[in-house]
């Protein structure tokens, strides 16, 4: 039975991606730092017929999430498609403007974003070359194609992992693996900015099928209203 793993499942898209893949006969590993959380989603998708696993790890944590995919590869006789969308909190998060940024306000987020993308790809990439298959999507907001000045630190290191993913899909080009990324340009579920546009998690998880189905030649989609 292939399998997706979603690094950085939450309970609105992260939960989303997992119902649209498993609805589709994927098992589903779910990791992020929060085993109550993860259990709670493991226990809504085992509920509506879909096959999941928690994996608790930290992306900052390089040989914890590592292992956690490792852990997941092996329950499920392997990753076939890597989701990685970690969300930052209010608590772990600091938003700095450009001119207000330190160089740690930006390292922060390359860990968060960049390395931890790195090191989940580096876990799920050689199976899949030998394999000659396989799919690595990879999650940012729209900040990271056209940043937003309150936001910066926070956009450079998506920038940089958006730079990352477009590049290792050119390299993968006739491996039978698609490398894509994907941008929101949207909040999603509520706004955090009055007046910005809202998606629903389900209005925007079936781009990530699509990118593992029927637009494996692309290398990146924007989701926007």
């Amino acid at each position: 039975m292939p399998a997706i793993a979603i690094v950085g499942a939450g309970p609105q898209l992260g939960l989303a991606i997992a119902r649209t893949f498993g609805s589709h006969g994927l098992d589903v590993a779910l990791i992020a730092r929060n085993r109550a959380k993860l259990d709670e989603l493991v226990g809504k998708l085992g509920a509506e017929g879909i096959t999941a696993a928690a994996f608790p790890a930290d992306v900052l944590d390089r040989d914890g999430l590592a292992q956690a995919l490792r852990d997941a590869a092996a329950q499920f006789g392997g990753i076939d498609v890597l989701e990685y969308s970690p969300v930052g909190t209010l608590g772990s998060t600091i938003l700095t403007g450009p001119s207000e940024t330190d160089p740690s306000h930006v390292q922060h987020e390359m860990g968060f974003q960049l390395y931890g993308a790195i090191t989940a790809t580096k876990a799920v990439l050689p199976a899949m070359r030998e394999a000659g298959a396989g799919t690595l999507l990879y999650t940012t907001g729209a900040g990271s194609i056209d940043p937003v000045p309150m936001i910066a630190n926070v956009n450079a290191a998506a920038a940089a992992l958006r730079n990352w993913v477009i590049n290792l899909h050119k390299e993968l080009a006739g491996a039978g693996i698609q490398a894509a990324h994907v941008g929101i340009d949207v909040s999603i579920g509520t706004a955090v900015i009055p007046g910005a546009p809202v998606a629903q998690p389900e209005e925007i998880s079936p781009v990530y099928w699509e990118l593992h189905t029927t637009h494996r030649d692309a290398t990146e989609r924007v989701f926007s209203r």
